[in-house]
């Protein structure tokens, strides 16, 4: 196999697992990142069961990623006047191995940097996909020619936009938005790193979590389609003031502490949708960008096992991306389906009085327990090959 160039659009999850699994094969990598260096903090991320912890084995950071793990927390629902109404256990919330998303980027950045070319503080403005390989315009640097085009950008991502169409033709807004304040405002005292107990207040379609005084804050809320600013912290914090003015419990309190943060990220629970095709021509998808469905649950997890299956199929492949991207599309089309089958916002930030009460409950009841039992089995359903040995079996 000739050397073959990669651009992975995303330094996020994917990307860096991208930049990882191809560099090791032997393919020569270019990151391009939106932001001018990787972000620190982010909300807590999680692994669950054999298939992820095996894949982050396979890449050497299962040890890294198990020494910077959070400790996971019940959330706890109450009332007006802090009395508890229904507890979700930490086991849902944090899998089998819990870590913040800067902290899990970081790791496995450390693995490439010295060898992967990251472009900071640029973008992808421009494809053109040729029988010779994929021209690139970038925002700041010059043109250049890549054999393969990866989009590793998330749900509203631009290598989507520019190779299969508008964002509106795949990405399906789910009638809720969420809201994280205050993310880099964890504890650095303990080992582990140890969230904060979450405690959560609803009223009718909105729900407010309180880390604690002065500590992070989460959001979310029935609405339908906003136009605002989503690089604006004015703008969203304008719009969480708006939205849960009024509300009860210690949310006067975390509104006032609001005014504080600078680090607010708000966006719509939306679900992609691609029809189990994530690849066209010398361009494919890995991640939030292909399969992303907000806050399900299993999006880093899948971000891992899809960035390694891609990676592995094109170098057993040898090169031949079309038999690569119809493998990969062929392995990820049945195991993303797990990312389709929930509506956090629904469950977490009922539209009723009914339906908060129905939620409280249904946390309390064997469902809950069921419902943890096939998350579980949901995300083993994979027969993962072991690429590493088989490709040094060839060599």
């Amino acid at each position: 196999m000739r050397d073959q160039t990669v651009l992975v659009s995303g330094a996020s999850i994917a990307g860096p697992a991208l930049a990882y699994w191809l560099h090791r094969y032997g393919f020569t990598v270019t990151v391009v990142e939106r932001a001018p260096a990787l972000r620190p903090g982010g909300q807590a991320v999680d692994f669950k069961g054999r298939t992820h912890l095996t894949v982050l084995e396979r890449m050497g950071v299962l040890d890294d990623v198990r020494a910077r793990r959070t400790g996971t927390t019940d959330l706890v629902f109450v009332d007006d006047d802090g009395r508890e109404l229904g507890v979700m256990n930490g086991e849902f919330t944090g899998g089998d191995l819990e870590i913040l998303r800067g902290d899990l980027a970081e790791v496995i950045y450390d693995r490439t940097a010295d060898e992967v070319e990251y472009l900071f503080g640029d973008t992808v403005t421009a494809l053109r996909d040729t029988a010779e390989g994929v021209h690139v315009e970038f925002e700041n640097a010059a043109p250049r020619t890549f054999d393969l085009v990866l989009g590793a950008d998330g749900i509203h991502s631009r290598v989507r936009s520019l190779a299969f169409g508008p964002e509106a033709d795949f990405v399906t807004h789910l009638g809720h938005y969420y809201c994280v304040a205050g993310a880099s405002r964890w504890s650095d005292a303990a080992t582990p790193r140890e969230r904060a107990s979450g405690y959560a207040h609803n009223t009718p379609g909105r729900l407010a979590i309180d880390g604690g005084a002065k500590a992070q804050q989460m959001y979310m809320f029935a609405s339908p389609e906003l136009d605002y600013p989503r690089n604006d912290a004015a703008a969203q914090r304008a719009i969480i003031e708006r939205t849960f003015a009024g509300m009860g419990w210690h949310t006067p309190r975390m509104l006032a502490d609001l005014a504080e943060f600078d680090d607010i990220f708000l966006d719509s629970i939306s679900q992609v949708r691609m029809n189990g095709q994530y690849t066209r021509g010398r361009v494919a998808l890995v991640g939030d960008a292909a399969y992303g469905n907000t806050l399900a649950g299993f999006g880093t997890g899948l971000a891992i096992v899809g960035a390694y299956v891609l990676a592995g199929e094109l170098a057993t492949a040898e090169g031949d991306h079309v038999a690569a991207f119809a493998a990969y599309d062929r392995i990820m089309r049945r195991y993303a389906k797990i990312a389709g089958n929930s509506n956090t916002g629904r469950f977490l930030a009922p539209k009723t009085a009914l339906g908060i009460r129905a939620r409280n409950w249904f946390l309390g009841s064997r469902l809950f327990g069921l419902m943890l039992k096939y998350g579980d089995n949901a995300a083993n359903d994979i027969d993962l090959v072991d690429y590493p040995s088989l490709l040094a079996a060839r060599a």
